[in-house]
């Protein structure tokens, strides 16, 4: 009978109570973030004759149904909800991921006076919470006369700090001969941009990409505060009426989020290998 050896990133076999005991915590992990979504999935495909508070409770539902799929759609305008959210989202992360990878370009490989002091200023922005600006930015928005518009909603979030630095950091581990050799053959900065750096560090535009989507997509408390006309609300703040509305029907509260939470599945099904690229990046193939 032979023994199947299993062993790590250098060729050294590892212990089979290591490894049993790197699967058990692979499970607890897995069963702590996915096991929420699972449980909500099984809620909203429950009928209505199902307890959902049984003890112990019962995972699988019995009479699987998409009904409350159809009933969320009716209690509210979701698909509208959703669209609006959609169109945020999608303008979140045009505008991420051009002003980021210009301002990353600019921070890395650029060369001018007030250089470091503008990424410190990017690195406070990090750390200065939202609840302590929304103030003035309702109040900016409000001036702006972009109050209870999706355009007021999409602005403080255009560029995040935190996806600067990340395209930063990509540009800074690009190797500086490349541009160099570019240069000396007539490229100005802009061609050198567009056609050597940015190429190189897709994975982290695909990184700035899925953090600007679901930031926009999930975002809740300033939609709250800056919309007040039904027609504008976006798909969180849709949600919130279902939750007040119908607090007692889990089924219909379940299928909403799940409905919420698709899309982003669908991006980071689409991004993956993009995403798990950018940890590497920087990178030059030969």
């Amino acid at each position: 009978m032979s023994v199947i050896n299993v062993t790590d990133a250098d060729g050294k076999r590892i212990p089979p109570l290591q490894l049993v005991l790197c699967y058990v915590l692979l499970l607890a992990v897995l069963a702590l973030t996915v096991g929420p979504f699972l449980w909500q999935l099984s809620t909203s495909l429950k009928g209505p004759h199902e307890d959902i508070f049984s003890s112990p409770p019962i995972f699988l539902p019995g009479e699987p149904t998409l009904d409350n799929y159809s009933r969320v759609a009716e209690t509210i305008p979701v698909w509208d909800y959703a669209f609006n959210s959609l169109k945020v989202a999608t303008a979140n992360v045009v505008t991420n991921c051009v002003g980021a990878a210009l301002a990353g370009y600019a921070l890395a490989r650029m060369r001018y006076r007030g250089r470091r002091a503008a990424t410190l200023a990017f690195i406070l922005a990090m750390l200065v919470p939202v609840e302590g600006i929304i103030i003035a930015q309702f109040t900016t928005m409000r001036d702006l006369g972009l109050n209870n518009t999706l355009l007021g909603v999409l602005l403080p979030g255009s560029i995040g700090a935190m996806n600067v630095l990340l395209m930063r950091n990509a540009f800074l581990n690009l190797p500086h001969e490349v541009e160099e050799a570019a240069y000396v053959d007539g490229a100005n900065v802009w061609q050198r941009f567009l056609r050597i750096a940015l190429p190189s560090v897709k994975g982290t535009l695909a990184v700035v990409a899925i953090f600007a989507f679901m930031g926009a997509w999930d975002d809740f408390l300033w939609p709250l505060i800056v919309l007040s006309d039904p027609e504008n609300f976006t798909l969180t703040i849709g949600l919130n009426y279902l939750h007040g509305t119908f607090a007692n029907d889990e089924r219909l509260v379940a299928a909403g989020t799940i409905i919420a939470v698709l899309p982003l599945i669908v991006l980071f099904a689409c991004l993956q290998r993009f995403f798990f690229r950018g940890v590497g990046e920087g990178a030059v193939k030969g």
